[in-house]
């Protein structure tokens, strides 16, 4: 019987450890997570809110240059008229719309179960644009657009408590900011105004402004609550049938005569069309954007307005 063999000496020993998922995470490199957070936040759904809300934005410098071209260099200060078209526009597509539908979407089954709610809504929308196309016989184009930024934190409010979105502490601390801002915007504008002679002109048109954009954030809720469950066209639609009829008898009483007054011709006739187009692709597209995002990003997004409307008045109306 042959001895035992002796155990075999200890080969060496190679160990290998895969890092952990979270290891991995730690040792990457923080160019790799800003990567990440950046492709998140620059998605496809994302680029096109911003793109479309750019869209937007040139549309609302467009109704700002048109109603300033108007008022100034021509004298046209029809507010009520001026909407009035957007709203006939309005209807002649989305009332009509609704008018051909059939069932609970006909447009008379709608007026029967909400004629009130959309009543209140068109009177506020219609005196929304009437204080602000008023507000540009009296201060001037950069600080309506600036002014006009009051709607976010009326928005912001108005969502925590009838949509019931939640913000954080930083989305205060922002309207605290915007209006301080709005304050000196005001006190400036008056203090410009007095050197030049227009102090109480200027403070009644930033107070015009104030008061359309305080109307205009009641209108961006209650639009994105309607979009969100009734759809675009009927909101649309609604608008334009009680804003037509409201503002026609609005323009009646109190601008038959400054209409009778304009100088009609093809520059302002041009100007005329060129508003109403402006004004019925923003209530076009308005709805689709907010569908997408929110009633608050929407204005979020239209402060880039502020800053085209400030080349504007730079290079064409040569503000200083």
């Amino acid at each position: 019987m042959s001895p035992p063999e002796p155990p075999a000496a200890p080969g060496p020993v190679v160990t290998t450890i895969e890092p952990l998922p979270a290891e991995r995470g730690l040792s990457a490199s923080p160019r790799a997570g800003v990567r990440q957070r950046l492709r998140r936040a620059l998605s496809r759904e994302m680029l096109i809110s911003v793109a479309l809300g750019q869209v937007l934005s040139l549309l609302i410098c467009g109704i700002g240059l048109t109603s300033k071209y108007l008022s100034e260099d021509f004298h046209a200060n029809t507010p009520v008229f001026q909407s009035f078209l957007n709203y006939i526009l309005l209807f002649l597509v989305y009332t009509t719309t609704l008018a051909v539908r059939q069932g609970e979407e006909n447009l008379l089954a709608i007026l029967r179960r909400r004629w009130w709610k959309y009543m209140i809504l068109g009177l506020i929308d219609l005196e929304a644009n009437y204080l602000v196309v008023k507000a540009y016989q009296y201060t001037t184009l950069t600080s309506i657009q600036l002014l006009d930024c009051f709607v976010i934190p009326v928005v912001i409010l108005l969502s925590w408590f009838f949509l019931l979105v939640r913000y954080k502490a930083v989305h205060f601390l922002g309207i605290v900011v915007c209006i301080l801002g709005m304050g000196c915007m005001v006190g400036a504008d008056v203090l410009v105004g007095r050197h030049q002679g227009a102090g109480e002109n200027k403070l009644v048109g930033d107070l015009l402004v104030l008061g359309g954009a305080t109307l205009y954030g009641i209108s961006n809720v209650w639009e994105e609550h309607v979009v969100r469950t009734l759809g675009r066209v009927e909101f649309l639609g609604m608008v334009g049938l009680f804003g037509a009829f409201f503002s026609g008898i609005q323009l009646a009483i109190m601008e038959h005569r400054e209409l009778l007054k304009v100088p009609w011709d093809w520059q302002i006739g041009l100007l005329y069309v060129s508003f109403s187009a402006c004004m019925f692709g923003l209530y076009s597209f308005m709805p689709v954007v907010i569908k997408r995002t929110s009633a608050t990003a929407v204005n979020l997004s239209l402060l880039t307005a502020d800053l085209y409307s400030l080349f504007c008045g730079l290079f064409l109306f040569h503000y200083k």
